[in-house]
């Protein structure tokens, strides 16, 4: 961050604050698994916006250890989710199903999966 953005640190911290209680609440609330991942990723930027805002300070130059981490953390984020979405596609591909078997009624049936009695 650059010291002509310094006095917005303030700024930045609560929308990244805003956007950690966002994301908690969509990993909490949200039952459907890839709901619950977007609001992780939500959550994690926000982290990342609070962890930069706390790198600068007003008349000095930026920190670049925050930086470097939140660089890091992207990457790291970035490669979570795409094996998380694998999974769930794998996961899908092989039941038919696009959540977890509490989470999802059965397409025909009882709760236990077997078929109607007609």
């Amino acid at each position: 961050m650059s010291p002509d953005l310094a006095p917005n640190a303030t700024l930045y911290a609560l929308v990244g604050a805003a956007l950690v209680g966002l994301g908690l609440y969509g990993l909490v609330a949200r039952r459907h698994p890839l709901r619950r991942l977007v609001g992780f990723n939500v959550m994690g930027s926000g982290l990342f916006i609070v962890f930069g805002a706390t790198g600068t300070a007003p008349g000095l130059a930026p920190d670049p250890v925050p930086q470097a981490l939140i660089i890091t953390g992207i990457v790291v984020a970035f490669s979570a989710t795409a094996l998380i979405t694998a999974l769930a596609g794998r996961y899908a591909a092989l039941t038919g199903r696009a959540g977890l078997p509490e989470e999802t009624p059965p397409p025909d049936g009882d709760a236990a999966g077997r078929p109607e009695a007609s």
